[in-house]
């Protein structure tokens, strides 16, 4: 009887101890950007893309141009990813990886960038960047409606400009292929 007694005791104390010990979650949220490159990033968003929704693009940079899908930017251009993308080129050291995708016929139909930050604790500090940069830009061939801001993951900042219906469906797939997509700037650049 003893023993009996002594083994539902034993049995109490760890079904007890397993319920307080409830109370610290030590599982950390899985960062979906893992093992990706910025080119993937937008790669996979695109993909999401209905057949109806999509519209020629070519990505990359201006050495490394790449026709009907996103294509990686050389971060060391500063010039390059001012230009091309609206990236403050005196941001670039905060880079080590970024990707572009841009409207075939006029980058200001719409264009997006991928960054990937060298230091997690500097996204804000870059979406900040891209925003005040893109903000005080001077337009040519047409202006854009919309400008969006995301982090996505740990270090990952996705800017995307353009004809509001294109931003808004590109939002639409990053939030739904990236459950990390965090909105940090939205801003209308008709003024």
């Amino acid at each position: 009887m003893k023993k009996l007694v002594a083994l539902m005791l034993a049995a109490a104390l760890a079904v007890s101890v397993t319920a307080c010990g409830g109370g610290t979650n030590t599982e950390t949220t899985k960062d979906d950007t893992e093992g990706k490159k910025a080119v993937d990033i937008l790669t996979d968003v695109y993909a999401a893309y209905e057949e109806d929704e999509k519209f020629s693009i070519a990505g990359g940079d201006y050495e490394n141009m790449v026709m009907d899908a996103p294509g990686t930017v050389n971060v060391a251009n500063g010039e390059t990813l001012d230009t091309l993308l609206g990236f403050p080129a005196d941001s670039a050291e905060l880079l080590d990886d970024a990707a572009s995708m841009m409207h075939m016929m006029n980058q200001n139909t719409f264009t997006a960038g991928v960054y990937h930050v060298v230091n997690a604790d500097d996204v804000q500090t870059v979406a900040d960047a891209i925003k005040e940069n893109i903000l005080n830009r001077q337009w040519m061939c047409g202006f854009p409606d919309d400008l969006v801001i995301y982090s996505v993951g740990t270090s990952y900042v996705a800017a995307v400009f353009g004809a509001g219906d294109l931003v808004d469906n590109f939002e639409e797939e990053l939030q739904e292929t990236y459950s990390s997509a965090k909105l940090l700037h939205e801003e209308d650049l008709n003024f």
